[in-house]
């Protein structure tokens, strides 16, 4: 079988420690999983079902990457997050099972055309103008292992000053319950990522910004906004 043009490359994120790649199926996002930016954001944690939305896999950069500003936007946001990537998968998976999916873990940094989400909410819209845009989900090196890092700080700064600084115990939906609520939609499977919501902090970022994002165990996540 022949293709009418080349298929595009394989999306995948780094490995720590090897030269081998970990490929990508999809992306999917939990949003409102910190209380503090539940409440940043106006919002009342815990007071509905875990939110979620996708980003396309092929959004995924790797650390070190020069990130254009993007499009469309005045009103570009970092959020850092834990990342979740999967080695197998299922429908309807318990939660008691679903941390036997997990393959590893990552920092990873949803970008955000804020503009664009303030007025998808307001009008009742998807997400996708605000979330799914090109190089939107720069995810530091998997690390291989199944528990995440007990209590672990999460935090980010740009320009070397914090902006977000929290602990991944903060999260309101734990790894395993959001992997059983993701279940009941999608068929999930090996390569999916789950970027698990961001805490407090979020703010606006320019061109000519260093980015560093981090949590304690996983290595750092750094990237620049191109001028």
């Amino acid at each position: 079988m022949g293709y009418v043009f080349d298929p595009p490359k394989q999306a995948s994120v780094a490995l720590a420690g090897s030269d081998k790649r970990f490929p990508v199926r999809r992306i999917f996002c939990v949003g409102r999983n910190y209380a503090d930016h539940v409440r940043e954001m106006g919002n009342d944690p815990k007071s509905e079902p875990p939110i979620f939305f996708t980003k396309p896999a092929d959004a995924v950069v790797d650390s070190g990457a020069a990130i254009a500003y993007p499009q469309n936007t005045s009103n570009f946001h970092h959020e850092v997050e834990l990342v979740v990537a999967l080695g197998k998968g299922g429908k309807d998976i318990a939660e008691k099972d679903a941390m036997a999916c997990v393959w590893g873990y990552a920092v990873g940094v949803d970008l955000t055309r804020r503009d664009r989400q303030a007025e998808a909410k307001q009008g009742g819209q998807p997400w996708d103008v605000a979330k799914a845009f090109d190089s939107s989900a720069p995810c530091g090196a998997l690390t291989q292992m199944n528990a995440p890092p007990a209590s672990a700080r999460i935090r980010l700064s740009v320009n070397d000053a914090v902006k977000q600084d929290a602990n991944i115990s903060e999260m309101i939906w734990t790894v395993p319950e959001i992997i059983a609520a993701l279940s009941k939609s999608w068929e999930l499977k090996a390569g999916d990522l789950i970027f698990t919501g961001t805490p407090s902090g979020v703010s606006a970022l320019k061109a000519g910004d260093a980015v560093v994002a981090e949590i304690e165990g996983l290595e750092a996540l750094r990237f620049t906004i191109a001028r």
